[in-house]
């Protein structure tokens, strides 16, 4: 490997996860393409559709010509009209066309990365034709794949890698949006803190903190005298904080303690990512 060592966790993680993706897919017959999924409007075929035009896009390869239909009622936003063009284009294609293309996609991308050489700050390219830097990019690959390696296991009824090398990744990437899921979306008061305590198979306690200013952050030391704590397991957790599940579908996994009208704000606004 020549990746640059700060990114390697990131390699890892897509690694593990695009691997077990694959082996998830290709046994399934034709039909089961089609089950649903957790992710809003996707099925099994789409997710795979997803992260290969996902793959393609970090390969520099162009962007598919399409005219998306109109019915389509989960493209709310121009984002998710962006992700879905690289779905909608293979919405007919075969069980062995998706499986063939998914398998010689991340030949490429292994390829790719065995010969990386960038520095993690290089500008690359993103959604909607900006910029980030590599680091963000392969951050930002390594979560997405984990998340949709779960929505299959949901679907497929193959649970798994609840606590693989991805799952940190998203644990991390989840945490960083809490600020402001507390502070300003949520709108906690100042001087106010707000404990979460996560068990299971990964397990975590984090205090996010309001400022005099409204201003939030996060660390792992304890509060003497938290606004509300909200405990639940890691699965509860990233299947809200992504948005593959309503607050009224596991509430009984969710315990509240303190001020119960600021822990449904934060509830509300807990899903950060689709």
């Amino acid at each position: 490997m020549t990746v640059h060592p700060s990114l390697q966790t990131y390699v890892d993680a897509w690694t593990h996860s695009v691997e077990a993706i694959a082996e998830l897919v290709q046994p399934l017959g034709e039909g089961e393409w089609n089950r649903r999924t957790p992710c809003p409007g996707w099925s099994v075929r789409d997710i795979i559709s997803h992260v290969i035009g996902m793959e393609c896009e970090m390969l520099g390869d162009p962007r598919p010509i399409h005219t998306l239909p109109r019915d389509l009622y989960h493209v709310k936003s121009e984002i998710s009209r962006y992700m879905e063009m690289q779905v909608d284009v293979r919405r007919h294609h075969t069980a062995p066309e998706m499986t063939s293309e998914l398998e010689y996609t991340v030949i490429r991308r292994n390829r790719q990365l065995r010969n990386e050489t960038r520095q993690p700050d290089a500008m690359v390219r993103a959604p909607l034709g900006t910029e980030q830097t590599l680091e963000t990019a392969m951050r930002d690959r390594a979560f997405d794949i984990w998340v949709h390696e779960q929505d299959l296991r949901t679907a497929l009824d193959k649970p798994g890698n609840l606590d693989s090398p991805g799952a940190l990744v998203a644990r991390d990437a989840l945490l960083a949006a809490l600020p402001k899921v507390v502070a300003k979306d949520a709108g906690a008061p100042p001087s106010s803190a707000v404990v979460l305590d996560v068990h299971g198979p990964v397990e975590f306690l984090r205090t996010i903190r309001v400022d005099a200013e409204g201003r939030g952050t996060i660390d792992g030391a304890p509060s003497l005298g938290p606004a509300v704590t909200l405990a639940m397991d890691w699965e509860t957790y990233f299947r809200l904080a992504c948005g593959r599940v309503r607050l009224a579908s596991v509430v009984d996994r969710v315990k509240i303690d303190g001020d119960y009208d600021l822990a449904e704000a934060i509830l509300r606004e807990f899903a950060v990512t689709r």
